[in-house]
């Protein structure tokens, strides 16, 4: 019985990873609100700034939260607050009601990636988790890529019959997302309790807590998640933007670019779940940093379709499993505060507001290539983390 009720509760969660990769169609949705207000880069790039910028200020509180209410009811909550987010915008498109929208989304899976990946370690025992975590980043991926298919089908075909364009991405995510509140409300997980025994006050917890930034392993690993985050932010923006530039697509024939990046993304997720196993961190990780470096290049001057699909496939294998790579070592450092890491290590995504925020003020003054200048300083960074997996 406790097996059934683990398997029930692991595919609970995936369908929450699922639900986390909602916050990857800040891209596509950004670029269809600049087209149709004519706005220019640097504002478009604000509404994925915005989402990220919520990283911010609710990580560190929501690790807080946890202590006292469980990660169950905190994976709960965000997924309320994400249902409402996805609500939104099928109401209209203005402007002002996307910066709604894109902030409740910030908010919703703020709460649920700082609160899931910690309860997935205590429904799968903690073994493995590098390579378990990387599992719910292919699920999360899913969503992922299919968020330009689903705007740009919506785009071309429901115009002419129901309005939503290519904000049925929203409605179809939305209803997602009940679905996994629902199953996930219904489902027991074993051996997840608040902590019991009385708990310092909140301002001590949040001190202990931005006090583990003093651990280096700690602090280097945020850097790192801040790095990967914008890269996977940025590319998921700017790709699109390339091919358009370069070769005179149009957005929609473009967008395909942003679903290129999230299949290779997927496809380095699954099989990253099994080189973790069998290869050591350290090796994959070098691997993976070695191949952004390589799609750098080719984004900087790729001047053909080939040659930018190719980048935009190489960043998408690589990045795809840095986040779970950084994220593991830091928990694995500091098993007895699994809680404050995590708030810390999902305050990193933070780079998701700084990232896009800088490429776009250097594509407005030197093209899309002032962008990918900028995605590489933070590929040099990831170089700089490989020596933290000496032992892994």
């Amino acid at each position: 019985m406790a097996s059934q009720n683990k398997k029930l509760a692991l595919i609970s969660l995936m369908l929450c990873f699922f639900c986390m990769g909602f916050v990857d169609l800040v891209g596509t949705a950004s670029n269809y609100v600049k087209a149709e207000q004519g706005l220019s880069d640097s504002v478009a790039n604000v509404l994925p700034s915005l989402v990220f910028f919520w990283f911010l200020i609710f990580s560190v509180p929501t690790s807080v939260l946890m202590n006292k209410i469980g990660k169950k009811k905190t994976v709960l909550l965000s997924l309320v607050v994400t249902a409402l987010a996805l609500l939104l915008p099928v109401f209209g498109n203005s402007f002002p009601l996307m910066l709604v929208a894109f902030s409740l989304l910030g908010i919703g899976n703020t709460l649920m990636q700082t609160s899931l990946n910690p309860l997935m370690a205590l429904v799968s025992g903690g073994e493995n988790l590098a390579s378990q975590l990387t599992f719910g980043q292919f699920v999360k991926a899913i969503a992922s890529f299919m968020a330009p298919l689903i705007a740009g089908w919506g785009y071309k075909a429901l115009i002419p019959t129901m309005g939503l364009d290519w904000r049925v991405l929203f409605a179809i995510y939305f209803v997602i997302s009940v679905a996994a509140t629902l199953l996930l409300w219904t489902t027991p997980i074993q051996n997840e309790e608040p902590q019991t025994e009385k708990l310092p006050a909140v301002g001590t917890q949040f001190v202990n807590c931005f006090r583990l930034l003093g651990v280096p392993v700690v602090l280097l690993s945020f850097l790192g998640i801040m790095c990967h985050v914008g890269i996977d932010v940025g590319t998921n923006t700017t790709a699109p933007k390339l091919l358009i530039e370069r070769t005179g697509m149009t957005l929609d024939q473009a967008g395909f670019a942003t679903s290129l990046y999230f299949i290779f993304r997927t496809i380095g997720c699954l099989t990253g779940s099994y080189f973790l196993r069998v290869l050591k961190t350290r090796t994959f990780f070098i691997i993976s940093v070695v191949m952004m470096a390589a799609s750098m290049v080719l984004m900087c001057f790729g001047n053909t379709t080939t040659l930018l699909y190719l980048g935009i496939a190489l960043v998408g294998y690589g990045n795809s499993n840095v986040f779970s790579m950084c994220f593991a070592q830091a928990l694995t450092a500091m098993p007895d505060k699994q809680n404050e890491v995590s708030g810390l290590m999902i305050m990193g995504l933070f780079g998701g507001t700084i990232f896009p925020l800088l490429m776009g003020f250097a594509s407005d003054a030197i093209g899309q290539i002032g962008a990918v200048l900028v995605m590489a300083v933070g590929v040099a960074y990831l170089f700089t983390y490989i020596k933290q997996l000496k032992s892994a």
